[in-house]
């Protein structure tokens, strides 16, 4: 293989095992200048495949997005799958929400990479053994399975219960029911029950689409609510204050997720971090369309966290663990 293939065939692994991508499919690829190139990869990919395939360039003018450009739901017509190869901005999570929605209510099945980059085609995140990974996400959820609480701590000073009663974990290596999956996959996740988070969770990682942190965030949670911001640096704690004044939803619980794939690197992208081994994050803001999710919000920030242990606490009190320091224990 040469290196000029390499990205555009770990593409097409890509949709072929976690979207299902068939040659009767008709793919849209949206992108936008900084990202052009992987999407041209995806449009590639597809095209092999033996879809009808097509890309969309976001213009520079008007970003960050707040809301769909006009015309930009049209070209959904007939589209059967879609590949967000996108700038990972937060700033633009409205627009991205109300696109996804979009799709969504069509059926169409999409590959969601904001953040993306050629580094994830070319032997990263993307190029990975998707049957191992999957084996390893069905033994995380059996691990789950008919839980009523899940206990988060790190060496950084996390001490998080969320109540999961009655909510499903699942897996974004194969696309369900939800229809949308990131690409690079990778993670186990679930909807905590949006009233019932408590505990500190101390971020020393990725935020959103902002990168990692210079000092460690600390959110304290009450009720399945942060109801409180600390942080020594002052510029970190004004910018997850705007994140968590975004509207009445922001401050909400909306996901925990464990990273499991193994091609995943801790470069400070949350789209590729949120996925590496060694890693859980927890999200608060929006989370319908995800299995169980209530909250609503026009955001949806991950917060990242190195080594948690995570403890699996059962309806009648008797625990187990799932992780520890980082290290799968199933």
């Amino acid at each position: 293989m040469n290196a000029s293939d390499r990205p555009v065939d770990a593409a097409r692994k890509a949709l072929v095992h976690v979207l299902d991508l068939v040659a009767a499919d008709r793919v849209l690829v949206l992108t936008d200048r900084a990202t052009e190139a992987v999407g041209a990869a995806y449009r590639e990919a597809a095209r092999v495949v033996g879809c009808d395939a097509d890309v969309h360039v976001l213009p520079e003018s008007g970003r960050p997005l707040q809301e769909i450009p006009p015309g930009l739901v049209d070209r959904l017509e007939g589209v059967t799958v879609v590949i967000n190869a996108i700038v990972g901005d937060t700033d633009e999570i409205p627009f991205r929400v109300q696109w996804m929605k979009a799709c969504g209510d069509r059926g169409i099945r999409v590959g969601h990479s904001p953040g993306i980059t050629m580094d994830m085609l070319e032997g990263g995140s993307l190029d990975v053994d998707y049957a191992a990974m999957m084996a390893t996400a069905r033994r995380l959820i059996d691990a789950f399975a008919g839980v009523d609480a899940v206990h988060v701590t790190t060496a950084a000073g996390t001490d998080l219960t969320l109540g999961v009663a009655g909510r499903t974990f699942v897996t974004d290596v194969k696309v369900m029911d939800e229809k949308a999956v990131n690409l690079p996959c990778g993670e186990v996740y679930c909807c905590p029950e949006e009233s019932r988070a408590d505990g500190v969770l101390v971020v020393d990682g990725c935020v959103g689409g902002e990168g990692n942190v210079s000092e460690p965030v600390v959110l304290e949670v009450a009720g399945g609510r942060i109801t409180g911001i600390s942080c020594a640096d002052p510029g970190w704690e004004k910018r997850v204050r705007g994140f968590c004044d975004t509207d009445e939803g922001a401050r909400t619980i909306a996901e925990l997720g464990i990273g499991m794939n193994p091609g995943a690197r801790l470069a400070g992208c949350m789209l590729e971090d949120e996925k590496a081994l060694h890693t859980a994050h927890v999200a608060f803001g929006g989370n319908r369309g995800m299995p169980g999710g209530l909250s609503f919000s026009r955001i949806h920030i991950d917060y990242l966290v190195h080594r948690p242990s995570l403890t699996a606490v059962l309806p009648d009190g008797s625990a187990r663990e799932v992780m520890r320091d980082g290290d799968f224990l199933v």
